[in-house]
């Protein structure tokens, strides 16, 4: 038994299944981080820390004459998000239910969706973890509030990462309002606007819940590092007679590598 605590959870297999593929369902299209940046692993749940490479001078020391420095790592932090399933469901999923109600699950999904969009694209104090807009050094590329005029705000951000001498391919992260206006907006002559971002990055434009405007960053590997210790996984806390509290868990750490990679997109 590992610290999930599964198998003491009245969930049959088939209940187990059916929360799962619903969990892969909600965060597959949620978790726009993963998409844009360097994912490494997952490690483990074991797993504490990432080594950064670098230390820090330690003035006392045990005995004098001897020098002392502490190498520095960056903590992983842990996320989890509750949840509920009535125990009804459950036992319909077993009679092979095909639409049980798993609300709750898709509410935490979400939840920690955002939560780590949120952590990489717009920082983390609190966990010592710096986001990707916030650390970027370049000026924000104003964006007028017309989307035809879109292309011209990506462009120029595309155009400024290059004379800073990040290569592409580049991608798009949007927050939920940019991402539904830029899908909606087809530009003079009928062509989809969507499509013409896509010719000038090169790259994916990502739906990212959390994100406030827009980013645009290299996809050429090695600026935005993201370390998994326990991927996203479903866990069990306790359970009465009508409902069963389970929870999505997962530990990560973020760093940004390179910070003049991405270039924030400001209407």
């Amino acid at each position: 038994m590992n610290h999930l605590l599964r198998a003491l959870a009245p969930v049959t297999d088939a209940g187990w299944a059916a929360i799962e593929d619903e969990a892969r369902e909600r965060l597959a299209p949620a978790l726009a981080a993963r998409r844009l940046v360097d994912f490494a692993g997952p490690r483990g749940w074991r797993h504490s820390a990432v080594d950064l490479g670098r230390t820090e001078r330690v003035d006392a020391t045990p005995a004098p004459g001897v020098a002392a420095r502490r190498r520095r790592v960056l903590p992983l932090v842990e996320l989890r998000a509750s949840f509920t399933v009535a125990r009804s469901e459950l036992e319909d999923a077993e009679r092979g239910a095909v639409d049980i109600d798993l609300a709750g699950l898709d509410a935490a999904a979400k939840d920690i969706a955002v939560a780590e969009n949120v952590a990489v694209f717009h920082g983390w104090p609190a966990a010592g973890i710096g986001g990707i807009a916030e650390l970027s050094p370049h000026a924000p590329v104003p964006c007028a509030a017309d989307f035809q005029d879109y292309p011209g705000a990506v462009a120029r951000g595309v155009e400024a990462l290059r004379g800073a001498g990040v290569g592409g391919p580049y991608g798009l992260a949007l927050g939920p309002e940019d991402y539904t206006s830029v899908v909606e907006t087809t530009e003079h002559g009928g062509y989809p606007l969507f499509d013409h971002l896509r010719k000038i990055l090169g790259g994916p434009i990502v739906w990212a819940p959390g994100v406030e405007g827009a980013l645009v960053l290299s996809l050429r590997g090695g600026d935005f590092l993201f370390e998994s210790g326990q991927d996203i996984a479903v866990g069990y806390e306790h359970h009465d007679a009508d409902a069963v509290q389970l929870f999505l868990e997962q530990s990560f750490s973020f760093r940004v590598a390179t910070p003049e990679a991405a270039i924030v997109l400001r209407r």
